[in-house]
């Protein structure tokens, strides 16, 4: 059975569905996607360009003819991984670009081999335009903030609550100088489509515990309203031993090279004396990384960190099971006072 529905209805119904197809080139689907969703391609990349080159400047009848025959081959191999994880019947929300050509062939078949198949009606362009409307009105409002100098676990103990929005994981940064250690970052539309899917699953009226990020994280943004309501509402102070925090950061910076340093280190010239960053490249070139850490955080981080004027309650992290304790003590208390 095959059914086209709004975008509403798709993110309404969108946990009930058992596969999610982009129908969209590996391209496409590599810049930004629907959350969780899996690439089963009408047209891959090249094949995508070709017949879009051909349409444009040859023939549309050619153009059609031969992405027919490309996605009857793409969607043969597609079919059978497909039936590998998912049986008859199952349930199967397909989108391609705009709704059009690619996620109609491929939901045809796929419904008329026995798959409950739903197709966006607009495809991705109207998710797209879903995302950005809702992150300019969402209901969220209460949020516990937690803030802090850099090592104070504040991640650490986000990742133990719940419901949490962990703004660093979607954005790939842990939103400093030297936050982009992890590797590459998703693209902003990605970063976007993460940060809705995650507040969506959320009930507006619950309090969320979220990090006081920066507004930009590497090369990613945070949507303005979103900033503007962590930044604005019940705020925690998490401090920690400076001991605990060095060991923080050499975790998290286990895999730092000598290329993506000395970079960093030019990048925060100007905010660190002479002779503190002249002893963290010793200090590095030794590969006394604790040292490194050590001095960053007491001459780099901590001169840097803009301590609030409103801070609502304070946690300490040395005892990491009790600063949780205390946090979740914190939402009870929240929720009992409205």
């Amino acid at each position: 059975m095959l059914k086209t529905v709004s975008i509403e209805e798709f993110i309404k119904n969108k946990s009930k569905y058992d596969l999610i197809i982009d129908a969209r080139s590996p391209k496409e689907y590599a810049e930004s996607k629907v959350p969780n969703s899996q690439n089963y391609f009408a047209l891959n990349t090249d094949e995508h360009h070709e017949i879009g080159t051909i349409y444009k400047q040859q023939s549309h009848s050619l153009a059609k003819v031969l992405g027919a025959s490309y996605i009857c081959n793409n969607v043969s191999s597609h079919v059978k991984e497909i039936y590998k994880s998912f049986p008859l019947g199952s349930r199967i929300g397909i989108y391609c670009a705009r709704g059009g050509l690619r996620s109609t062939s491929v939901a045809t078949i796929l419904s008329g081999t026995g798959y409950l198949v739903e197709k966006i009606e607009r495809g991705y362009k109207d998710y797209r335009k879903f995302v950005l409307n809702y992150l300019e009105t969402f209901e969220h409002e209460k949020f516990i903030t937690l803030g802090g100098n850099t090592g104070c676990g504040k991640s650490e103990v986000l990742r133990q609550l719940s419901p949490s929005l962990d703004i660093e994981a979607m954005a790939n940064h842990f939103g400093s100088t030297f936050g982009g250690v992890n590797g590459s970052q998703p693209s902003q539309k990605e970063f976007q489509n993460s940060i809705c899917d995650n507040l969506l699953s959320f009930d507006s009226n619950e309090w969320i515990f979220v990090e006081g990020e920066s507004k930009k994280l590497g090369s990613v943004v945070q949507p303005d309203l979103l900033y503007k309501r962590i930044h604005s509402s019940v705020r925690v102070e998490v401090t920690a031993p400076l001991e605990q925090r060095v060991q923080r950061i050499l975790k998290d910076y286990i895999n730092i090279d000598e290329q993506f340093f000395f970079s960093c280190m030019n990048h925060i010239s100007p905010y660190i004396c002479k002779n503190s960053k002249e002893e963290s490249i010793k200090a590095f070139e030794h590969s006394d990384l604790a040292k490194v850490a050590e001095i960053l955080l007491v001459e780099y981080y901590d001169k840097v960190y803009k301590k609030p004027t409103k801070i609502d309650f304070t946690v300490d992290t040395e005892n990491l099971d009790k600063a949780i304790v205390e946090l979740k003590d914190i939402k009870e208390r929240l929720e009992k006072a409205k």
